[in-house]
């Protein structure tokens, strides 16, 4: 359909999981893309399929739990194509921890990843946009944990309700400026780190998914690229004048009780 025909995307957290399939989805519909991650591997494994089938993709080295390369990802995508027009945070740390037992090193990891990141790279692609009076999308990925979570996740869902805020106070601030920025907390969702999280954590089998399946309204986790559609129409023109708008992508209804 074309919904982001010439914009310049960049994918913090791009190279697997839910980032990389915003990324394929963001080519599919005409965007520029720049995705970024720790492990080069998959992430040009990812710039190389892109470009195979046609697109416009390149690969970006950044630790993301270091600000200052999370803000550098977005001035190195502004320098190489001399600006960015839609940002996803989509990179996110589960390890666990509990309120009584996580450390604060684990508790600072979180904070990191799941909300420092996004935090400064949203500075920095706020600032290009607002330096060209240009419009301007943001989405963040958050989780739908955010409500409170599982007892097992207390420092994930801080950073995350924290990122909660974050979305719409930015909004807030930057809705005169014609930059809208919104979230998604997505549920339960087939992911490569969401494999590697069971099965470190939970002592998974193969089978997880299909176990997991089994206990979910749907009969299946979520998938990537239906989030990666739903981020797509978030970034572009055809989602209107929404803006400070955090969306619970699950199939489990807040405040339903059975």
């Amino acid at each position: 359909m074309g919904l982001l025909d010439g914009k310049v995307v960049l994918v913090n957290g791009g190279s697997q999981g839910v980032g990389a399939a915003v990324a394929r989805a963001a080519v599919r519909e005409g965007a520029v893309v720049a995705v970024s991650g720790r492990r080069p591997e998959p992430g040009e494994a990812l710039v190389a399929e892109l470009t195979a089938r046609g697109g416009e993709a390149v690969f970006l080295r950044a630790d993301l739990a270091d600000a200052e390369q999370a803000r550098a990802s977005v001035t190195r995508v502004v320098e190489a194509y001399g600006r960015v027009d839609c940002l996803v945070n989509s990179a996110g740390l589960t390890a666990r921890g509990t309120l009584l037992d996580t450390s604060p090193e684990l508790f600072d990891q979180h904070i990191a990843i799941n909300l420092k990141a996004p935090f400064f790279a949203m500075q920095a692609a706020v600032a290009d946009m607002v330096r060209r009076e240009a419009p301007g999308t943001i989405v963040n990925i958050i989780t739908s944990s955010a409500h409170g979570g599982q007892p097992f996740l207390t420092p994930y869902v801080a950073a995350k309700a924290g990122l909660i805020g974050l979305t719409r106070n930015a909004a807030h601030a930057h809705r005169w400026d014609r930059i809208r920025i919104n979230g998604v907390n997505i549920g339960w969702t087939a992911t490569e780190g969401e494999d590697a999280t069971q099965r470190t954590f939970h002592a998974a089998g193969d089978d997880w998914r299909e176990q997991a399946g089994v206990r979910l309204p749907m009969g299946r986790l979520g998938q990537p690229d239906e989030i990666a559609d739903f981020v797509v129409l978030l970034l572009s023109d055809r989602s209107g004048v929404v803006t400070g708008s955090v969306i619970d992508w699950d199939q489990n209804v807040l405040g339903g009780l059975d």
